[in-house]
């Protein structure tokens, strides 16, 4: 299949998706918003009639109030109420078919099977489930036939466990080993459970569906407090979102924690923020150290974190500083227009692609040009990782800036000029002053963004952890580490592999109190204007 015919493919499958799972539960819940919407106008409709032949009757002015919530609100109120407790159970029964089969199935499997280790019946679980997948590619000729073989009638049907395998390596399924008749039974059982577990989560959802649609139907009268009810229902579901992504961070950070304290059981937490050395390959038994586990001193990661980072907020800061003010306050619209917009391309650009030209165009131009007037640069070095980064960070601190500069009221500006003073001491005097603590907060931001940058750093500035001033030599960062320890052939439980969960909880340690440090700054100098 050529490149046309593999395009033409993923197009057919995200179309057929489209159509089949995401455009009719739209076209379904915006006939119900209408149809509520409907019901809500056409009783506004006909009290306005009777009020009006009232008022006609009696002289009076019409009460065109009578309905508590707009139509659009009983429409959306009725969409809601019809699908929400459906869409609740459904997910709940999603969530929990999956252990439920498992354990009906792994009910059935022989005794000899649960008496295996933990990591030996995990392995049959994944074959069962090779083989249930494997499955719905198979006819009802060779469905019935693995059901013979799967109850060892092989007097009826002589199947043999190795003509059951080339079946499914014909249907492109890999199996490992020949599956046993016990496997072939659970996986025909557990794709039994399965349908019919899908068969009655849907049907449950169309009639919880059906139910709630005429219960809330009946209900939408002219006083239904149906605002209310839809304003409710949305401040819980910002409330759950708000709450899974606070969960959600701890997760992560716990995840760190706790493997960062396996670490620190190994490894003394002095010889990790103390150390010099970053060497964890080689045992410190001959030279009197820690074990055999290597040394793993964070300080030459840290420092080589901070060097860089500061190269490359030398080089980002100025110009982006420059290009906000010279795009907030001397540009013209249509150049501003233009010229913002190009400047945030940058932003776009994936920072694997800054890696690239670090390491194709400007490391080698380093060392050229540093040959030409008798300096050695390394093509990777700090000067080359920060500087790339700093181009990086350009659009960051500009864009922020900008805005921030924009938000100094106009009246400071009209009041500067007022009083005699030229544009550029508006600018110095004023405008930047009133803008400076959210200046300081865009670099602060700026910093922690440049300290978490991995790409760059792996391509342009080496993987060499050492203690040096040297900008033109090789240099690494924390990032760079986390990334070589958790590819290697490690053992997890190792401390080669723990000691990325250390450097990566120190470096959101760092990130958050530069993120704290900034808001800070932010709070106490920011100005109340207007």
């Amino acid at each position: 299949m050529g490149l046309r015919g593999k395009v033409s493919e993923v197009l057919s499958l995200y179309v057929t998706g489209f159509l089949t799972y995401i455009l009719p539960p739209v076209i379904v819940i915006g006939i119900v918003y209408f149809i509520g919407k409907w019901k809500a106008q056409r009783l506004l409709n006909n009290r306005l009639l009777t009020n009006q032949g009232q008022a006609k009757n009696t002289n009076t002015a019409a009460n065109a109030s009578s309905l508590h919530s707009r139509p659009p609100y009983h429409g959306a109120f009725l969409a809601l109420i019809s699908f929400l407790p459906a869409v609740i159970v459904f997910c709940a029964w999603s969530i929990a078919e999956g252990p439920v089969i498992k354990g009906m199935v792994n009910s059935t499997l022989p005794a000899s099977v649960s008496q295996l280790d933990a990591g030996k019946q995990d392995l049959i679980s994944s074959v069962i489930g090779t083989v249930e997948n494997g499955l719905k590619k198979l006819d009802q000729k060779e469905l019935a036939l693995l059901d013979q073989a799967a109850k060892g009638d092989k007097a009826a049907v002589p199947v043999e466990p190795e003509a059951v395998r080339k079946l499914f390596e014909g249907k492109n399924i890999i199996l490992a080993e020949n599956p046993e008749a016990y496997v072939l039974s659970a996986a025909l059982k557990s794709r039994s459970f399965t349908q019919f577990s899908t068969y009655g989560k849907y049907a449950l959802f169309i009639l919880m569906s059906i139910a709630s649609f005429m219960i809330a139907y009946s209900s939408i009268k002219l006083r239904l407090r149906a605002r209310n009810g839809v304003e409710t229902i949305v401040k819980w579901f910002l409330i759950l979102a708000s709450i899974i992504a606070i969960v959600t961070t701890f997760g992560i950070l716990f995840s760190v924690l706790f493997e960062t304290i396996n670490f620190f059981q190994i490894i003394p937490p002095s010889n990790f923020f103390f150390g010099t050395v970053w060497d964890p390959r080689f045992g410190w038994g001959a030279t009197g150290g820690d074990g055999n586990f290597g040394q793993y001193g964070f300080l030459p990661l840290l420092w080589g974190t901070l060097y860089i980072s500061f190269v490359a907020l030398f080089v980002a800061v100025p110009v982006g500083l420059f290009a906000a003010i010279y795009m907030s306050e001397y540009a013209g619209s249509k150049l501003r227009s233009i010229a913002k917009p190009a400047l945030e391309i940058l932003a776009g650009i994936p920072t694997i692609v800054y890696g690239f030209f670090a390491l194709v165009t400007l490391g080698p131009f380093f060392r050229d040009a540093g040959a030409i007037v008798g300096l050695e640069i390394n093509a990777s070095s700090v000067l080359t990782a920060g500087f790339v980064m700093g181009i990086m960070l350009i659009p960051f601190i500009s864009s922020l800036s900008d805005d921030i500069i924009n938000a100094v009221p106009q009246s400071l500006r009209e009041g500067s000029l007022g009083l005699g003073s030229t544009k550029s001491e508006t600018i110095t005097k004023v405008v930047l002053p009133a803008a400076l603590p959210g200046l300081v907060g865009a670099v602060m931001l700026a910093a922690s963004r440049a300290i978490g940058e991995t790409m760059i750093v792996v391509l342009a500035a080496g993987i060499a952890a050492k203690l040096h001033m040297n900008p033109f030599d090789a240099l690494t960062t924390i990032t760079v580490k986390i990334v070589n320890q958790l590819t290697g052939d490690h053992e997890f439980g190792s401390p080669e592999t723990l000691v990325a969960f250390a450097l990566g909880l120190s470096l959101f340690i760092i990130t958050l109190m530069l993120n704290v440090y900034a808001l800070y700054i932010v709070r106490k100098y920011r100005e109340q204007y207007d």
